[in-house]
């Protein structure tokens, strides 16, 4: 039984992305979602407290990460040992995710078409190579949302040209993954502002 209804909770954090012998600053958007009783996080960026403030006294039931560059996955292995909860990665992405944590692995492989329930409600895995090999989205048809990570973002696609990185794949898992989606929904992203399917769509 959930505690109350689901609902999508916020906050960012700040910190840094190194890839290709470049590091830059960057905020990270926390996306977690849950009722009062249990969550999933959707990503584990920079600061484990940050996350930890977001969360509250509930139960984490995984930790879901859109893809494996370090500004998305850094403390996800501290926030395991944290919580107890499960990572959930894409194995394509196992590149990207030795870069950060050659030690440790994630704990559970995401599948296209896969679902991870919480509290009640259903986000679906859509895998959408491009801006990493592993990179999924995750859909969320009853609150009327799509988590993109840096899949898409507000103004357009994620960027590209970085190791593991392609445009035309990106560009090809979009049109055909995202903008099949219903043009209302909300799109919450890896960092900066929502848009909507209809809004970038018509860009």
């Amino acid at each position: 039984m959930g505690g109350s209804t689901v609902r999508i909770d916020h906050g960012v954090t700040a910190g840094t992305f190194s890839l290709d012998g470049e590091t830059h600053q960057v905020d990270n958007n926390i996306w977690v979602v849950g009722d009062d009783r249990e969550c999933v996080v959707i990503d584990a960026p920079h600061d484990v407290e940050a996350i930890l403030a977001v969360v509250g006294d509930r139960q984490v039931r995984a930790i879901v990460c859109t893809h494996a560059h370090d500004d998305h996955v850094r403390v996800a292995p501290e926030l395991r040992q944290r919580t107890g909860a499960p990572i959930l990665l894409h194995p394509a992405d196992e590149p990207l995710w030795r870069l950060t944590h050659p030690e440790t692995r994630w704990d559970q492989d995401l599948a296209d078409g896969e679902t991870v329930e919480v509290a009640g409600t259903t986000l679906t895995v859509l895998h959408t190579p491009g801006h990493a090999p592993g990179a999924v989205c995750l859909h969320a048809p009853a609150l009327g949302c799509v988590f993109t990570g840096d899949t898409l973002f507000n103004g357009g696609p994620g960027a590209t040209g970085r190791s593991y990185s392609d445009l035309p794949t990106l560009e090809a898992s979009i049109v055909a993954r995202l903008f099949v989606l219903a043009e209302e929904t909300v799109v919450h992203t890896g960092h900066g502002d929502d848009t909507t399917i209809g809004a970038e769509r018509s860009r």
